[in-house]
């Protein structure tokens, strides 16, 4: 059972997204800089292989050194003529890229990337089948013999040269007598060639602390970031106006140098450009994959305004002063000003990173989101697909729900992510003493509503959100602002901004709140019981909102371990709806108010007792949590793969490919996505990889033919 949510289904669900509409009311221009801005991101991407796995770099490598010398259609053939079945081209791999034409093409480098990285692709080692920190799992953010210790030692250093984490990776070696050294190391196209002073170049030294000899070097992924910077330049001459000039100015000023003080420049820029035509955002942004919390994913996305979605949430944005004065904590908790931001409904050209969101409120930076703002986004057209339900496949919900699920999930979703995004993550204030001591509240008159004394803890200067609440950061955050969107929907006034009145009103409550109970109960594939952890941020979010509600008691919440029309083990989420108002309100609002509080002030020891506590999954009755575990892998549908399109220059003109909503239609959008420098990319990540592959166990020589 423990190896089944590591294995997908050859029939794994595919899904093309759909934005052929949205393109061609672009202008010349406008295309232009979505192409340029796409290719940006994608070149950026591939940066994610190397923050995750030793191997991903190869797997990549070779397997587009395999789809460029055929196409799955003719790679098909290839193998069926060679004496493979349908069944052995499935399910035997390596027999089809050794027999391959990339194989016959360039047999020594093919066979010495399979040797690389075929054992590992398929390793179901324990650490090796998750991302993980020391023996927990694996990661490329960190050496494979950093600990959490060494994380935090690390995090501690980085403070307190007021250095952020979000473009670095953490390297360490021990010396002969046992003492570790520590490389910390910034995403750049420079390295240590000489170049002009920046705000970067006087932090790259040597450095003693806490006894641990500390380097801070540059240069990461430097060849990818030089691509990166190329097409953002290019974009710049299609700019709309100076917003976007001077913040694609300062994106590749902090891609060059390896500066994050750039990127917060460029994101200042990109808040003021309020309602473009073209959106976009490109740099090291979520950390929801770095083990300790901090470190950012590289990420890109460019998208097009949907004009009539984006209407109703500029109707939420005109009425979000007024509902944050709904929210269940004293107005000191609270922002000092809202600052208006941009709210819209996009529909995605591009998303470059491990995984496409449902929306996004970003930039991270605590200290632009508090003083500057930020932008919310819907993805209307990743919600059309991505969260799409065929009834047959619907889990663990009573036969009478199903109907009404598949009728309302998609309109109480676009409610659910709108007040998640922008009153979500819009909200709540930092208590913060800044590095001359001055206090950003009233140290005299604001009174913790939990403990009815004043504030006791609070950030001090170079402290984020992030690196003080590390582990638990992302996923507290993301379930503050799913409990903030499920509190909120409540709200008559919300659901007439989105159309819905009476009983089309109700329904949509009921289906937000049982669409978040079962996904509480989906969330268990995502936990780990051999380490005790959880792997996806967003599914551990929804699992202490379940806790939540069950612990409300008075019926609200029930799940019923069952058995199957298949006589397996099932289960099934009931809700009642007549007490979401009178009982799930009021635990929502007491839960919710707690959250904000230890955010607040910084109480990192009793939000981790709060939110671990809600967090831990155990066999105890009544739901015996861990065998219900059992059930959902039992019972789990793979989640879809997204088949993106590429954009073409042709000329001065941009065309717009798609592709089928199919395997082998993914595969093409790849080859295709780096048609004339796929060879040059291959060697690029395969240079990087093997350049650092001392670092881990697995990979150490380069394959033949790569070095």
């Amino acid at each position: 059972m423990a190896d089944t949510q590591y294995i997908l289904p050859n029939d794994i669900g595919v899904s093309s997204l759909d934005c052929r509409e949205a393109f061609r009311l672009l202008s010349p221009a406008e295309r232009l800089y979505a192409h340029h801005l796409s290719r940006a991101a994608w070149y950026g991407g591939l940066a994610v292989l190397l923050q995750t796995s030793p191997e991903a770099p190869y797997i990549y490598a070779l397997l587009s050194r395999l789809f460029h010398a055929q196409d799955p259609d003719q790679l098909r053939q290839h193998a069926l003529a060679e004496g493979l079945t349908e069944e052995e081209y499935q399910e035997k791999l390596e027999r089809v890229i050794l027999g391959s034409e990339a194989a016959q093409q360039h047999p020594e480098e093919v066979r010495g990337l399979w040797q690389t990285c075929g054992e590992l692709m398929f390793c179901l080692e324990p650490r090796l089948r998750h991302l993980g920190l020391g023996k927990e799992g694996i990661t490329t953010y960190f050496s494979g013999n950093c600990t959490m210790e060494d994380a935090k030692l690390a995090q501690d250093f980085l403070d307190s040269q007021n250095l952020s984490a979000y473009n670095t990776r953490l390297f360490k070696e021990v010396d002969g007598e046992g003492k570790p050294h520590y490389e910390v190391r910034l995403a750049s196209v420079l390295g240590t060639e000489p170049s002009p002073d920046s705000e970067v170049t006087s932090k790259l030294k040597s450095y003693e602390f806490r006894g641990s000899p500390f380097q801070v070097t540059r240069g990461d992924y430097a060849p990818i970031l030089q691509k990166v910077v190329e097409q953002l330049d290019k974009a710049k001459a299609y700019a709309a106006n100076s917003h976007q000039k001077q913040m694609l100015a300062q994106y590749i000023d902090s891609f060059t140098q390896g500066s994050i003080e750039a990127h917060k420049r460029g994101s200042r820029f990109w808040i003021q450009d309020k309602g473009p035509i073209v959106e976009s955002y490109i740099g090291f942004i979520e950390s929801y994959r770095d083990p300790f919390g901090s470190r950012g994913e590289f990420e890109g996305f460019v998208a097009v305004v949907n004009k009539a979605m984006s209407a109703k949430f500029e109707r939420l944005v005109a009425s979000a002063e007024q509902l944050l004065k709904e929210l269940p904590w004293p107005p000191a908790f609270e922002k000092d000003k809202f600052l208006t931001p941009d709210f819209t409904s996009l529909d995605v050209l591009t998303f470059a990173g491990s995984g496409i969101p449902a929306g996004i409120n970003i930039p991270n930076y605590d200290d632009l989101r508090q003083t500057e703002g930020f932008k919310n986004v819907s993805l209307g057209n990743v919600l059309a697909v991505a969260y799409a339900t065929q009834r047959e496949k619907l889990t663990f919900l009573e036969e009478d729900d199903k109907d009404l699920y598949i009728l309302w999930k998609g309109p109480s979703f676009d409610v659910q992510v709108g007040l998640h995004e922008l009153l979500g993550h819009g909200s709540g204030k930092l208590f913060v003493q800044d590095e001359k001591g001055a206090f950003n509240f009233d140290q005299e008159t604001v009174i913790n509503p939990e403990t009815g004394e004043q504030i006791q803890s609070w950030y001090r200067s170079g402290e984020t959100w992030d690196s003080k609440f590390s582990t638990i950061a992302s996923s507290y955050e993301e379930c503050r602002a799913e409990s903030v969107g499920l509190y909120l929907c409540l709200h008559p006034q919300v659901l007439e901004i989105f159309g819905f009145e009476g009983a089309d009103a109700e329904d949509v409550i009921y289906v937000n709140w049982l669409n978040m109970v079962r996904a509480g109960l989906l969330a268990l594939e995502f936990y780990t019981p051999e380490a005790s952890n959880w792997r996806q941020a967003h599914m551990q979010a929804r699992f202490v909102i379940l806790r939540v509600l069950l612990e409300a008691g008075k019926g609200l919440v029930t799940i019923t371990p069952t058995t199957g029309s298949d006589g397996r083990p099932d289960a099934r989420v009931r809700l009642d709806r007549s007490k979401i108002q009178s009982v799930g309100k009021p635990a929502l609002e007491r839960f919710l108010r707690k959250l904000q509080v230890l955010k607040s002030t910084g109480d990192v020891a009793g939000g981790r007792a709060l939110y671990e506590g809600y967090a831990a999954v155990t066999d105890a009755p009544p739901e015996c949590f861990l065998t219900l575990r059992d059930t959902v892998l039992l019972r789990k549908e793979s989640r879809k793969l997204i088949v993106q399109p590429n954009t073409r220059l042709e000329g001065s003109d941009v065309q717009l490919l798609e592709y089928e909503a199919s395997a082998a239609g993914l595969i093409r959008s790849f080859s295709e996505r780096f048609p004339d420098d796929g060879p040059e990319l291959e060697e690029i990540l395969t240079q990087l990889a093997t350049a650092d592959a001392r670092f881990w166990k697995g990979p150490s020589e380069a394959p033949s033919g790569q070095a």
